[in-house]
């Protein structure tokens, strides 16, 4: 077919399936790059009308730019121009969305809003040992307060005994249309989160719980494989994604390095060192994807130098000592799953989202992972409370989170009667340049 028409043809495509025709081979990538078709293009959509004014009417005309705009430049430029204008747009829009800041939390008030505005998904890409991957699209996602859960599901899982890897992409459309429905077939962009090894998956990993169906378990960096309890195969995969420079993470990276955060400077604190630590929030969510169990504000938490211990700071946010600060949950803990065919209930399991605010509100630590209860060898010694011991205990490179709950038989339900931070002195060295 002549050129001439195959350019005509093109002419009537919209950008995604033109940008996707352009893909097919050398010769169809050289047409689709023509000039005149994408000028045509970024004209529609940004370039401004004129008014042009008669003597007896007044009359409008979208403004030509000429045959110069066709000739001068290389092949490919309106096209180049068009996308990065799109994507400048884009960025101007989630930016504006970014912008207003929780009080409670230090973070964004409109994460959902700003991920829909820039198209951002969520996939996951399964290699098995010959090399070959499987890629995981479609993931049912709950948002909350300071995280989002992403769980993906399908019949179609390859075998575990051949997988080596998993990779967690974060995903966003080259041209984010916010009038076309989502395609993955589309141009995109990814970005890499994290990277797990699957080989001897039930040997190397943490088992966080079961139910009648399915076991549980925990991978570094808090993503979580559900193994049928029969086959010993894959039944979903769900991971919780913290908000703190979460789109940084999902939009900065490549396909195959994760996104490095900038070199961060010391802050001076004009308190004496021998103070410690100083007016410090914590905002604690536990929830189990579907359902929330505690979502509260901690303030004024302060650590003094007497309390550093084995190289760990102590921020205590729920004191045994001091009842009137025990908390209740709302309704007993446990994660939810589901699939194609089957929903389930993994009880003594949830997800915890732990931001911890500086004194000045800014995020200095912040995590979300599941973790599960752990019924207590010790009797409790509390006079207020006659039930079993539960305990949660998570930890990581910048600190630890101990959490104590009592079991109450007579009202049914679980109270925090005591809740500490350990903050490594690594971590707050090297924020504040200290010596602790």
């Amino acid at each position: 077919m002549p050129s001439e028409m195959l350019i005509k043809i093109f002419s009537c495509l919209d950008t995604v399936s033109l940008l996707a025709v352009g893909c097919v081979n050398r010769h169809f990538y050289h047409l689709a790059n023509d000039n005149g078709i994408w000028l045509k293009i970024y004209s529609s959509c940004f370039q401004p009308k004129k008014t042009l004014w008669k003597m007896k009417s007044e009359q409008t005309e979208s403004v030509s730019l000429g045959c110069a705009a066709l000739h001068d430049r290389k092949p490919g430029y309106w096209k180049k121009e068009y996308i990065f204008k799109q994507i400048a747009v884009v960025k101007a829009r989630v930016m504006q969305l970014v912008k207003p800041v929780d009080p409670y939390t230090g973070l964004p008030c409109k994460n959902k809003e700003a991920m829909k505005a820039s198209g951002l998904s969520w996939i996951i890409v399964l290699k098995d040992k010959i090399g070959k991957e499987h890629v995981m699209e479609e993931a049912n996602l709950s948002f909350k307060d300071t995280s989002v859960t992403m769980l993906w599901y399908s019949t179609d899982w390859p075998c575990l005994d051949i997988l080596s890897t998993l990779k967690l992409f974060g995903v966003i459309p080259l041209l984010p249309d916010q009038s076309r429905a989502r395609s993955k077939n589309g141009p995109r962009y990814r970005s890499l989160i994290a990277e797990y090894r699957l080989a001897n998956l039930t040997e190397k990993s943490v088992e966080v719980g079961a139910d009648k169906l399915v076991r549980l378990f925990c991978l570094n960096s808090g993503l979580v494989v559900g193994l049928w309890k029969v086959k010993n195969e894959i039944a979903f995969v769900m991971t919780s994604l913290h908000y703190h420079q979460l789109f940084e993470r999902s939009t900065l990276g490549s396909a195959t390095v994760k996104y490095a955060l900038p070199p961060h400077k010391p802050l001076l604190d004009d308190v004496d060192p021998e103070y410690g630590l100083h007016d410090y929030s914590l905002h604690l969510d536990m929830h189990g994807r579907s359902c929330t169990y505690l979502c509260g504000t901690f303030k004024s938490l302060f650590c003094r130098k007497d309390d550093i211990a084995d190289e760990y700071l102590k921020l205590t946010a729920v004191s045994l000592k001091d009842n009137t600060k025990h908390l209740p949950l709302i309704g007993t803990p446990s994660l939810s799953w589901e699939t194609d065919v089957f929903k389930g209930n993994v009880k003594d399991c949830y997800v915890m989202d732990v931001t911890l605010l500086d004194e000045i509100g800014k995020p200095f630590w912040c995590f979300s992972a599941p973790v599960c209860m752990d019924l207590s060898s010790t009797a409790s010694g509390l006079y207020d409370y006659m039930g079993h011991i539960y305990t949660t205990d998570y930890a990581d490179s910048e600190g630890k989170v101990c959490v104590e709950l009592v079991w109450l038989e007579e009202t049914k339900e679980y109270f925090i009667v005591n809740l500490v931070l350990y903050l490594s002195t690594k971590k707050v060295n090297g924020w504040f340049g200290t010596n602790y």
